[in-house]
């Protein structure tokens, strides 16, 4: 996964462009126009910097090279930092990010495998069964998703 370049906020006041500055100060990074602040957010808060910065560009206050510069970060995320604005608004920056869902161990599948193996059957007899790797069935095991039941003793009384 790649690393993530994230801005840099020096101390004191830095100018974006000759209107439009921020400061870093106890943790809070604040946008000003002119001496007139205008936005604030905490510097940890990487989805409320994308946004802030796209809106500057998307309103014409600064360049995409000007945040770019301005920040150290690349020309791309503020890029992509746009086109998210344009396309999604203010809420883009604040979804939660969208995953692929089960492709092999459907809820079908999975409620099948566990009926198997509470029949006692093996890992890789249940596999060959449903069609599914057995290193899929083993992975789901032990991410608790499917549970194997334990074995009873036997006894072994005379």
């Amino acid at each position: 996964m790649p690393q993530m370049h994230l801005p840099l906020f020096p101390d004191g006041v830095e100018h974006i462009t000759p209107e439009l500055a921020f400061e870093k100060k106890a943790g809070q990074i604040t946008y000003f126009n002119g001496h007139m602040p205008v936005f604030i957010h905490d510097e940890q808060d990487i989805a409320t910097f994308r946004m802030i910065t796209a809106q500057f560009c998307i309103n014409g206050n600064a360049t995409q090279a000007d945040i770019s510069r301005a920040f150290g970060v690349t020309l791309i995320s503020v890029k992509r930092a746009v086109k998210r604005y344009r396309e999604k608004g203010v809420s883009g920056f604040y979804e939660e990010a969208k995953r692929r869902g089960p492709a092999v161990l459907t809820e079908a599948v999975l409620t099948e495998a566990q009926e198997r193996l509470d029949e006692g059957l093996d890992t890789s007899e249940v596999a060959e069964q449903l069609a599914v790797k057995r290193d899929t069935l083993a992975k789901a095991i032990r991410a608790g998703r499917l549970h194997k039941p334990t074995k009873k003793k036997t006894s072994t009384h005379r």
